[in-house]
């Protein structure tokens, strides 16, 4: 199959959906240890800037740089993976035994995985399992405070990510699937920017009741 060529407004518009959950995972840290949050932050935007630079040049002239569109799940991995440890310890004041030895060990098998494979596109399993746990637990902590708004916008932003990874996984990429994918993503993650910012900045309602508090 042909390499596709990608117009110059696709490829700047993938930057969207990456600086908007940067943004989200740092307005995190105002709740979870902020060193935390910048490292997942940093991890996650880098995998996203990394495929969106990569579309750039194709875009622009430039070569088919497969290495460095691989660097995506990877390293989404790694960050949904450190954002999932500092949301369970967030929930639960410290880290949930399951936890420490899920996110290593899935990011390790399916590390393997791919160099067995020679594609990184195994890493979307973990990424996938590590995203979906980090959105449960945003979830929850958004209604034991009460505010079903931002656990609906939590929820909705998990939802098309659901839809969003196997899509984006699919080797046909037309230029209009694109477009819809990264529409879609940069509305998904416009909600997650929103619900952070809410939730960042709102009370702790449960902290009125001691059997409610949430340890940081």
């Amino acid at each position: 199959m042909s390499a596709i060529v990608y117009p110059v407004p696709l490829a700047v518009e993938d930057f969207a959906p990456v600086l908007l959950t940067i943004g989200g995972v740092l307005f995190l840290g105002r709740i979870l240890t902020p060193a935390r949050a910048v490292c997942a932050a940093a991890l996650i935007g880098a995998g996203g800037l990394a495929k969106a630079t990569a579309k750039l040049i194709a875009a622009g002239g430039g070569p088919d740089l497969p290495w460095l569109r691989g660097m995506l799940f990877p390293l989404l991995s790694l960050g949904f993976g450190l954002l999932c440890l500092a949301l369970g310890r967030h929930r639960h004041g410290e880290t949930p035994r399951w936890l420490l030895l899920l996110v290593p060990g899935l990011t390790v098998l399916c590390g393997l995985g791919a160099i067995l494979a020679a594609d990184p596109i195994t890493m979307l399993v973990s990424t996938t399992v590590f995203a979906t746990i980090a959105g449960v637990h945003l979830i929850e902590v958004s209604r034991m405070r009460g505010d079903t708004v931002t656990a609906a916008l939590f929820g909705g932003q998990l939802l098309v990510f659901f839809i969003l990874g196997p899509l984006a996984s699919r080797p046909d990429q037309t230029v209009a699937l694109q477009w819809v994918e990264q529409v879609c993503n940069t509305a998904a993650q416009a909600a997650f920017l929103v619900a952070a910012w809410r939730l960042s900045h709102a009370p702790a309602a449960a902290a009125a009741d001691p059997d409610k508090e949430l340890i940081r």
